[in-house]
Formats: C-alpha cells, structure tokens, sequence
C-alpha cells in the first residue's frame, strides 16, 4: 500500500497524510513510536488507526477512540521537553482532533 511518511520524527512542521484503501485520506494525529503513528480519518467518520510502517507497505489497525486519544496524550506529554513552540503546535492538532 502506497504511503508518503518520510521519516517518523516527532516533527509537526510537515502534515503527513495517507491514503486508506476503504477510508481514502488519512492525516497523522501523533506519533507513537519508531515506524508507528495515529492517523485520523479526514473526511469520514472519526476513525483511528496505528499504523506501522514497513518498507514498502503500511500495516493499518483500528483503534478505539479512548486509546487513540491515550497515544496523543502521550505525544503531548513528550513535546513539552522539546519547547514551547512543538508542544503548541501538537496541543493544537489534539485539540481540533479530540475536542
């Protein structure tokens, strides 16, 4: 399955987005460790995944909202040692995702 990930730091500066073959555009919610992030359907219903990717193809596992909401939270968490600047820039996107 076609991807444009890139690497996985935990850099919001560039949006990341992918296509899923039954919900079409996905957009990055948080990364959750190495070659794994939460992804949020664009324009469906609010559905989560945990994506893990591999070299050519990208494995997709829906996940409840209370865990997808627990990986961003997370996210949070570590971007407040990184600077005020990330951690706003990730508080904004759990916002409009979760609130």
């Amino acid at each position: 399955m076609p991807f444009n990930g890139g690497s996985l730091q935990g850099d919001v500066s560039t949006e990341r987005y992918l296509n899923h073959p039954t919900f079409g555009m996905l957009y990055r919610v948080a990364p959750v460790a190495e070659s794994r992030d939460l992804y949020a359907t664009l324009y469906a219903q609010r559905i989560f995944f945990l994506v893990t990717m591999h070299e050519r193809n990208a494995h997709f596992e829906v996940i409840p909202l209370m865990d997808a909401r627990h990986f961003a939270e997370q996210n949070l968490a570590r971007s407040r040692r990184e600077g005020p600047e990330v951690h706003a820039r990730w508080r904004q996107l759990f916002d409009q995702t979760f609130i």
